[in-house]
């Protein structure tokens, strides 16, 4: 037996030799840009346009919205396709905004398509729930879940709005920690898995400044992630499991330019694609990619991957039948630990969701050649050391 393993590794490792593949090959940066295909989402109930706005981080689900009356919140997976999520009784008007990968989905409800009335709610694998408000407070949404099923957002009271939590139960509260200078999170945007909360917030002494935002619910801690050169403020929109934050930084209310944050590193700007004047990076990934939307004459969703930015329009092959960057609908919303994104498009002159799946790079389909190689040389070294006893 002791011959057999000795031949099995030496099978292995002579393949990846012959074929070049070692420890060191796979690149720590991308030598080229990626390339993706793309699905159109579809649409239910006869509508005729669709949106998707949250992706769970293995990119097994996506969860939005498709538009008609009534608008119905929607999930998608490779195995069920898309399908509309019920709605509370007495209400037409639904949107699904993140998806954990358990399955279980949150949004909001409303009584207008303009999200008047909204109540938060969670889909546990198409089940409605509503979730508990604090006590006082009349509306609210749901914008983000991760894997402990805790959920974040916003709650109202017609006075004013505030961030809201909501543990595995469903039961909701205000997010009262502020930073040193006692600014306060009025919405909560994302969730990463280590508890991690990221939004938006006022700070009392200048209301025009737009406060960036970041709670950990572990410790209690609220902080701000500052603003870029020449800016005041942020808006922060994204959480990733490896704890990069992602937004836009502005100067008061004016145009963002977007940004990519860590506790460690601080803010660093995403270089604009070419042509464009402003931005928001609205989603990232454990890995640190980040997709968001760009602007001038045309919304422009893109990929910033390893410090280069790159158009999603450019990613796909040329005869894809979809339009990513000359029409004023589309934006990149989420992107999963794969790779894959989500957001809005036009295909065929159809505003539809979308989902984007990275094509494997040379090298990772050789190491899958040097994989099956590998074993056909170790069954076939196998098989001789049998017949040979």
């Amino acid at each position: 037996m002791a011959v057999v393993h000795h031949f099995a590794r030496r099978g292995l490792l002579g393949a990846a030799l012959a074929l070049g593949i070692g420890a060191g090959v796979a690149p720590a940066a991308l030598a080229q840009a990626p390339a993706y295909t793309i699905i159109d989402l579809g649409v239910v109930g006869g509508s005729t346009a669709s949106q998707a706005f949250g992706m769970s981080t293995d990119g097994r689900a996506v969860v939005g919205r498709s538009l008609g009356n009534p608008t119905s919140a929607t999930l998608w997976t490779a195995a069920g396709g898309l399908q509309a999520l019920p709605n509370l009784a007495g209400r037409n008007f639904a949107v699904a905004n993140d998806v954990n990968n358990a399955g279980l989905a949150v949004g909001s409800s409303t009584t207008t398509a303009f999200g008047a009335g909204a109540l938060p709610v969670v889909w546990n694998n198409g089940v409605l729930s509503a979730l508990t408000m604090p006590s006082g407070y009349t509306v609210g949404q749901a914008n983000g879940v991760n894997a402990a099923g805790v959920v974040v957002g916003a709650v109202g009271s017609g006075v004013g709005q505030r961030g809201a939590i909501y543990n595995s139960s469903g039961v909701g509260s205000v997010i009262t920690a502020t930073t040193a200078n006692g600014s306060y999170m009025t919405v909560a945007f994302g969730i990463n898995d280590a508890g991690l909360v990221v939004g938006t917030g006022i700070d009392p002494a200048n209301a025009a400044v737009n406060v960036g935002m970041v709670y950990d619910s572990v410790s209690g801690v609220m902080r701000s992630v500052g603003a870029l050169p020449a800016a005041n403020g942020a808006l922060n929109f994204g959480v990733g499991n490896g704890g990069h934050v992602v937004g836009s930084s502005m100067f008061n209310q004016g145009a963002g330019q977007p940004f990519v944050w860590t506790a460690s590193g601080g803010m660093t700007a995403i270089p604009l694609p070419a042509g464009t004047s402003q931005a928001s990076a609205r989603g990232v990934n454990s890995s640190g990619w980040v997709v968001g939307t760009a602007s001038s004459a045309f919304a422009v969703p893109f990929l910033y991957a390893d410090g280069s930015t790159y158009t999603l329009q450019s990613l796909l092959p040329a005869n894809s039948g979809w339009d990513i960057s000359t029409n004023t609908s589309s934006s990149a919303l989420a992107i999963a630990d794969d790779g894959s994104i989500a957001g809005t498009a036009v295909y065929n002159g159809q505003v539809r969701a979308y989902l984007m799946t990275p094509v494997p790079e040379p090298a990772s389909a050789l190491l899958l050649l040097a994989g099956l190689l590998a074993g056909a040389v170790w069954r076939g070294r196998l098989r001789s050391a049998h017949a040979r006893t």
